[in-house]
């Protein structure tokens, strides 16, 4: 049994909005939502920007609900409420044996972690009860679930950067084999903590160019490392006779789901991008898609030199003469690089270009890259017809995650 699977809502608590349409206004206008770092003092660090949230968690939960849950499972409750009203799926009237919630995390909650280890080295005794039921990845899932009594598979990916992207694919096969009938899923991560800062920065990765307007730029020939950001995407994908029963209101069709691995590298990709190229090519074939079908690619595109050049060559493997004309550009030039949440805000990205009919831009584009030499959608945004939109993501450890997202047509 394969049943068609439709996207019913979609939630976004991004650096340059926090809904879905305050996202699609930032991704229309080119907005940069990265700037000083304010959720800890970064003094001592050679890094000093990141694309934080503009969102006062207290307008959202009691001070005492939020001493009781990470930062990054508030972020999933916030964009899951949004997606889950959208779609009108917290209805009495549905089978929530048949709703799911599948929500990945790269990091968990290491603002937890970080705050009870501070209280450890006072005693032992002032560690919270709390701490791992805060702390563990899988808490947002579990959250969500009994938030809204969804009695569905309930439980959480962690695949470093491509977690939200194998949270929705796996999503997508459940309803696809009739384990669901619905499914709220997708990522969230909040890991601009000083470890992680630390982390991320002392191996390299970070840039450490300090100018908001130039740090984070994806495929430029002058790009030195990703900018860190936070935020939580999420998407309500549901069986497509189960969607129409209920009258609800279809955003678009997920046809195509590619997972596959490097095994070459702890952190770098494959040199000739060979699990990029197999993760694409077996989402398009997942869509029963041809390359030429693809209009837009959602690129990874973290703006660290490895990466952007790796992807650009996969790209051009996986579609060849087609990727002189595809449209290619990377919204974490906007939003930062999010992680284990990047997958589940891209993908909304990918519906909204479907939906709108335009290509997200990559901002702070100046200096080409031989290298790098696609279009790259430099700058401004574009009025298009996007019938097919590809979403890639790829994580630490060499792990690849492809979607392919289409208009949808009864």
């Amino acid at each position: 049994m394969s049943r068609r699977v439709v996207v019913t809502g979609t939630g976004i608590l991004s650096p340059i909005g926090n809904s879905t349409q305050e996202f699609l206004n930032g991704l229309k206008s080119g907005a940069n939502g990265i700037g000083s770092i304010s959720l800890f003092d970064s003094s001592d660090f050679n890094v000093h920007i990141a694309g934080e949230l503009k969102i006062n968690m207290e307008d959202h939960f009691e001070k005492r609900d939020l001493n009781r849950m990470d930062r990054f499972t508030a972020m999933a409750l916030i964009a899951s409420a949004e997606a889950v009203n959208q779609a009108k799926i917290d209805d009495d009237r549905l089978d929530k044996n048949q709703i799911g919630v599948i929500i990945g995390s790269g990091i968990g909650g290491l603002n937890t972690f970080e705050e009870q280890h501070n209280r450890l080295l006072i005693s032992p005794r002032k560690v919270s009860p709390f701490f791992i039921p805060s702390m563990i990845s899988d808490i947002a899932s579990g959250q969500v679930s009994i938030k809204y009594g969804f009695k569905g598979p309930n439980y959480c990916v962690v695949s470093a950067c491509a977690t939200a992207s194998h949270a929705i694919g796996d999503s997508l096969r459940m309803i696809k084999y009739g384990d669901a009938d619905v499914i709220i899923t997708g990522g969230t991560d909040a890991s601009i903590t000083p470890m992680a800062v630390a982390g991320f920065a002392n191996m390299k990765a970070l840039t450490k160019n300090e100018d908001i307007d130039t740090a984070n730029r994806p495929f430029d020939a002058e790009r030195s490392g990703f900018v860190m950001g936070e935020g939580a995407g999420i998407i309500v994908l549901e069986e497509l006779e189960h969607a129409r029963k209920r009258g609800a209101e279809i955003l678009g069709e997920i046809v195509g789901y590619g997972a596959t691995a490097d095994a070459h590298h702890l952190t770098m990709p494959a040199p000739d991008g060979d699990g990029a190229v197999r993760a694409m090519k077996r989402a398009m074939e997942d869509a029963s898609c041809q390359p030429e079908d693809i209009d837009y690619i959602n690129a990874h595109g973290t703006s660290t030199p490895f990466n952007d050049k790796t992807e650009t060559k996969a790209i051009k493997t996986a579609f060849g003469d087609h990727a002189k004309t595809l449209s290619v550009s990377s919204t974490k030039s906007m939003t930062g690089h999010l992680l284990g949440a990047a997958g589940g805000v891209e993908a909304v990205a990918s519906l909204l270009s479907i939906q709108n009919n335009f290509l997200p831009p990559t901002i702070h584009y100046k200096t080409p890259d031989p290298e790098c030499d696609l279009n790259y959608v430099p700058n401004t945004a574009v009025e298009k017809d996007i019938h097919y939109a590809m979403s890639n993501t790829f994580g630490f450890g060499g792990h690849n995650a492809v979607l392919v997202f289409k208009s949808f047509e009864n």
